[in-house]
């Protein structure tokens, strides 16, 4: 069934060191919903955040009311896999959007691409259509290119674009999928995607142009790629 005005969307904003953005991401999503005549609930899971991101969420918690922004911590960085099976415990909609904090993503494309193709899944590409990437220096650009075609030519996964942090799922599948998945760091969005082509979800892709976040630094480092790199091969060898 299409996403229509009984649902409720569940958001889950894995948050680190985002003190700067979360106001703002949380007045966008707000907003957009609310326009959207959509019923929402925002997730945050802040992982022991030292810059105070804690304590703006408990603010925004009390602004925005307990039923509508739900701080659930975790005392430490534990993968951003694992940052979304904690929310998901919490969330009460039927539909979840998985995004970062970093205010790169728009939300109500997704809704209307469900909408269209009643889609499983529905993700947002940075490398079909006129989606693009706007704010990133050369070494970064080529890091996320050669790890999307590394992915295509290894996986075959049936969608453009597996390293994007944003996406809407049924919350059904989004379950099956989590159940399947192993990976807790930033692989975890690509083997989300190789994972719903095995179990014939259906995947509708929304062109973004994808703008480098307003505040603060990627959280995207070494140990990061090397983590991809050996979650590529382990996905390759089992798929």
């Amino acid at each position: 069934m299409a996403a229509g005005s009984a649902d409720k969307f569940s958001v889950l904003l894995p948050t680190y060191n985002e003190r700067e953005n979360l106001p703002l991401v949380v007045w966008l999503l707000a907003r957009t919903f609310q326009e959207s005549g959509n019923n929402f609930e925002i997730i945050i899971i802040d992982d022991g955040s030292p810059d105070g991101t804690q304590e703006i969420a408990e603010q925004l918690e009390k602004i925005y009311g307990s039923d509508k922004i739900l701080l659930r911590p975790r005392a430490r960085k534990l993968g951003l896999g694992t940052a979304y099976i904690h929310g998901m415990k919490h969330a009460t909609g039927n539909f979840i959007v998985i995004m970062d904090a970093d205010l790169s993503h728009h939300v109500s494309l997704y809704f209307i691409k469900q909408k269209e193709g009643n889609f499983d899944i529905v993700s947002g590409t940075r490398y079909k259509g006129n989606g693009g990437v706007y704010g990133w220096d050369l070494k970064r650009k080529l890091i996320s290119r050669g790890a999307n075609f590394l992915t295509q030519v290894l996986l075959r996964p049936g969608a453009s674009d597996l390293t994007g942090s944003f996406r809407l799922y049924r919350k059904e599948v989004l379950q099956k999928l989590m159940d399947k998945c192993v990976s807790k760091g930033y692989v975890f969005q690509m083997e989300m995607i190789v994972r719903a082509r095995q179990l014939g979800f259906t995947i509708g892709e929304v062109p973004i142009s994808f703008v480098d976040r307003v505040y603060g630094e990627s959280k995207l480092g070494g140990n990061e790629i090397v983590s991809f790199l050996k979650g590529l091969l382990t996905l390759f060898a089992t798929t």
